[in-house]
Order: structure tokens, then sequence, then C-alpha cells
């Protein structure tokens, strides 16, 4: 399952030892017969405890917080391209974190962005499903296997032929997100088929019922 990662605040443990140790010195040191024993020692403790939190306010760490499972679509076919989609981009997000080239880094970035939305289409158009099948079959493989070889090439060192294999890579990755565009906005041309005969018909209903701007 993905994950991301959230920033949370850990409270020192220190406050509260000291209220216990403050607790523990009063107890032995003064009597605690009387009501006005008891209420001083709850305000040393308040004090105590209020003062060490402003001493040892804690620490931030970034913890890694699992992404809701999606619902199953009730299409098997769906299901299956959403977990493959899910692999993939685990995959992507973890060569991004292992390659430490900025420029590589930003494009398996908008490819991991390019890849949620082709795949979050199979959700909202299921006949969208055939194109995204070629896709995931042949050109999403396909682009991580190069990037594992970059990743894997990485570390041999400089030689002509690592360097040059490198670059390579390096160039096509420009041309891969500019088709992974071209494959997203593709799957919105039924759909924008669709919308243009919708807008052809209404104008020609209101402009048969004599509702249009200048006739009527």
């Amino acid at each position: 399952m993905l994950s991301t990662k959230k920033t949370v605040k850990v409270p020192s443990a220190i406050p509260l030892y000291g209220t216990a140790a403050v607790w523990i010195v009063y107890c032995l040191v003064f009597p605690l017969y009387k009501l006005s024993h008891f209420l001083i020692l709850i305000i040393l403790s308040v004090c105590a405890f209020f003062g060490l939190r402003a001493l040892f306010p804690g620490r931030t760490e970034e913890v890694e917080v699992p992404e809701p499972k999606p619902e199953p679509t009730g299409n098997a076919e769906a299901d299956e391209l959403l977990a493959e989609g899910d692999r993939a981009v685990k995959e992507l997000e973890r060569l991004r974190a292992s390659i430490r080239v900025p420029s590589v880094q930003k494009r398996v970035d908008e490819i991991s962005a390019l890849t949620k939305k082709i795949f979050a289409d199979v959700r909202d158009d299921p006949n969208d499903i055939p194109q995204i099948k070629r896709f995931a079959g042949y050109y999403l493989p396909t682009t991580m296997k190069l990037l594992n070889a970059y990743d894997r090439m990485s570390g041999e060192g400089s030689g002509a032929n690592v360097s040059g294999t490198l670059k390579r890579i390096e160039d096509i990755l420009d041309t891969t997100v500019s088709a992974y565009q071209k494959q997203y906005d593709a799957l919105f041309a039924n759909e924008a088929m669709d919308i243009e005969t919708d807008i052809t018909v209404l104008e020609s209903m209101l402009k048969r019922e004599g509702l249009t701007g200048k006739d009527f």
C-alpha cells in the first residue's frame, strides 16, 4: 500500500517524570493531612509540569502514514489495473528516493504524478481501460526498466559506456514525460467529443426555440 510522510510532534517525557518527582519529594518532606497541603502540592505539580514542558518541548519527526486502500470498483479488470498502478507508483517513489540526480528526480516526480492520474481515470471511465492497458503493458514497465538501469549504473563509475548510457536515459526521460502527458490527454478524447455533441445539440435547440441571444 502507498504511504505518505507526515510530520508529527513527539512530546518529551521529562515533564511527566518531573511532576512525579515533585509528588515524591513533597510526600517525603512535607505532611499531607490537610486540604491546604494537597492544594499546595497540586499547584507545585502544575507549575513543574508546564515549566518543564516549556524547557523540553519534545521533538518533531516524519512518520509513514498509509494511504487508505481504495474501494474495489466491482469490475475485476479495473481492480486489477488499479492494483498494478499502485505497485508501479510505489516502485517509482522508491526509484525517486534512490536516484540522487536532481534533474532525474524531477522527471520521476512528473512521471509518477501522471501515472497516478492515468490509473485514476480507470474509476471515472472504465471505457478507457483498453488504452490504459496498452500504457501499463509497455510504456510504464519500459520506463521503470530504464530508471532501474539508471539507478544501478549510477554507482558503476564514470566510464564512457556508463556515462553514455546514463545520458541517453536522461535524454529519453523528457520525451517520456511528454508522451505520458499526451496519453493522459488522450483519455479525455471521448468525453470531449460527447461534450461537444451536447453543446451542438443544445445550441440547435435554443436557436430552434428562438432562445439564443439575438433571437431572444
